[in-house]
This record gives C-alpha cells, sequence and structure tokens, in this order.
C-alpha cells in the first residue's frame, strides 16, 4: 500500500499546481457554519497569480442556486473562482428524458434543480417513466428504508433512478445524515438500475474543467490540478477516475478513524480507510490550512 504524504500545509505545494477542484461540504463547512482556516487557506492561494480554486460539489442544486447558501455560511467569496455542482451536470440528463413524467424524491429546497426543464411529475413509481432522487424528503427524520417498499415497485418496473447527489452522506454540524447516494444504493440492491453525473463520475469534472480552462484562459495541463475532498468514493475515486492527484481530508466524515495517539494524522490509518474502497491520494490531511 502506498501511504498518503501527510500534508499539514496547502502552501508547500502551491506551487505545484494551478487549479484546485476543492470540495465543499466536509472540507469548508459542515452545514451549520463554514471553517475559517480552509476558507483563508483556499483564499491565499486564490490569491497567488495564475492560481484558481473551483468548487466542485455534490449538491443536487444548480450552482447558482447554492452560491446564497455559501454567503449564509460566510463562505468568502474570495476564497473560489468558480462554481460546479452535480445539479448542474445533472440537468443535462434530466433534460434528455423530458418530459418524463418524473417520481420525485427529496426536500422542497432542491426544485431548483427542474426549473425550466419541462418535467412532468408523477404521483409514484407506478406512473413514471423515471425517478429522480435529490436526497430524502425529510433528512432529519427519515433513512433510506422508508423508501424500500416505493423502490422495490420501481425497481421492478426496471425504471432509471437520476440521482443528482452521489453523497452518501455528510456531515451537518455533529451528526451525520442520508443524502441522496444512500437511497441509490439501496435501489441497486433491489435491482434497479441508477444514473449519476456528480462526482466520481466524469461528467461534473467535465463542467469543472471547462470552468477550469475558461479561468486559465489556456488548455488546462492536468498534471498541475489538485483536486480535495474528505469522501473517499466521491472525492478521491473521482480523483483517481481523472488521473488527478488528490489532497484526502481524512477527518471530514470519517471522524478521528485517520487521527492517531498523538492527536496528529495517522498516513497508515489515512492510508487504510482509502485501500478499503481500492483509492489512493497523494497527500492526506486532518483539515485544509495554508
Amino acid at each position: 500500500m502506498t501511504l498518503p504524504h501527510a500534508l499539514t500545509h496547502l502552501s508547500a505545494v502551491a506551487d505545484d499546481y494551478d487549479v484546485l477542484l476543492c470540495d465543499v461540504w466536509g472540507v469548508i463547512h459542515n452545514g451549520r457554519e463554514s471553517w475559517a482556516g480552509p476558507c483563508a487557506a483556499l483564499s491565499a492561494f486564490n490569491a497567488l497569480p495564475g492560481k484558481h480554486v473551483v468548487l466542485i460539489s455534490n449538491s443536487p442544486r444548480p450552482a447558482a442556486d447554492v452560491v446564497a447558501q455559501l454567503d449564509g455560511l460566510a463562505v468568502p467569496r474570495e476564497s473560489w473562482h468558480a462554481f460546479v455542482t452535480s445539479g448542474d451536470a445533472t440537468r443535462m440528463e434530466l433534460a434528455q428524458r423530458a418530459p418524463g413524467p418524473a417520481w420525485i424524491v427529496g426536500p422542497d429546497r432542491d426544485w431548483p434543480l427542474y426549473d425550466g426543464l419541462g418535467l412532468e411529475t408523477a404521483n409514484g413509481p407506478d406512473d413514471a417513466a423515471f425517478l429522480s432522487v435529490t436526497g430524502l424528503r425529510d433528512d432529519e427524520s427519515e433513512t433510506p428504508e422508508h423508501y424500500r417498499h416505493d423502490l422495490m415497485s420501481a425497481a421492478a418496473r426496471g425504471l432509471d433512478l437520476i440521482c443528482a447527489n452521489p453523497d452518501r452522506v455528510v456531515q451537518r454540524g455533529d451528526r451525520l445524515i442520508y443524502c441522496g447516494g444512500a437511497l441509490a444504493d439501496l435501489y441497486e440492491s433491489l435491482g434497479g438500475r441508477v444514473v449519476m453525473a456528480g462526482k466520481p463520475f466524469d461528467p461534473i469534472y467535465d463542467l469543472a474543467m471547462t470552468e477550469a480552462q475558461a479561468l486559465l484562459g489556456r488548455p488546462v495541463d492536468r498534471s498541475r490540478v489538485l483536486c480535495i475532498g474528505d469522501g473517499v468514493i466521491t472525492d478521491v475515486l473521482g480523483a483517481n477516475s481523472q488521473s488527478l492527484d488528490c489532497l484526502f481530508i481524512a477527518q471530514g466524515i470519517h471522524g478521528d478513524k485517520a487521527r492517531g495517539d498523538d492527536g496528529w494524522l495517522d498516513p497508515a490509518l489515512a492510508g487504510a480507510l482509502l485501500q478499503a474502497e481500492g483509492c489512493h491520494a497523494r497527500y492526506a490531511a486532518l483539515e485544509l490550512a495554508w
């Protein structure tokens, strides 16, 4: 097993990269508050000549709709130059399937995903042409098991499930809550087919590279792109599939599993987390710092 290098300061490798593709939830905020250190690190990188931060999130909403959330959490605008989401990438997939009808599962806050797509909505899986999932309707109290019966019906009909948020869980405050990816996992276990465009899949990276090229004003040198994220099967696997360097934020949704007895990052523990999912990262840190 090749262990990740412990990286305590992003400044130590800043000269090696032109673009950071940085995850959002779990790296710079926890859904309740932003973290000053990671935000300052991105701002410092962004302020260097020719350097650009592109936020890349598995949020199921379009980036333009999520910016207000970042502002509300006091994530400074100077910490990023562009922002792409799973919602942006998923809209293209949904548009190809309009008018549906789609059985839509998710909270009301995610409805901007569907604006202007001309999709008709179904009452349930029995009269739907496909499923569109952004998350649980009430992620504070529900689990994927609440949806098992309806998902069984949809799988039996051979309906595709379009998952706009591949994350299984995210950290909200001091809790982990289920996301759309957990419903997608259940659907696949029931024999259903799942389609996803967010991390770790190609469409969201294609969008991110398009943004990076526009910022640089030239083709992107992929050897000078660093992905940053706390999700092994989303952020790290996505970076691996794109042949991009990765900084694994090992605290995030993994809690203290990569922290040694001395309180510092243990590269062996971080490497074990990655190896369990068949992934690798060039660097690892407990949190992003400049």
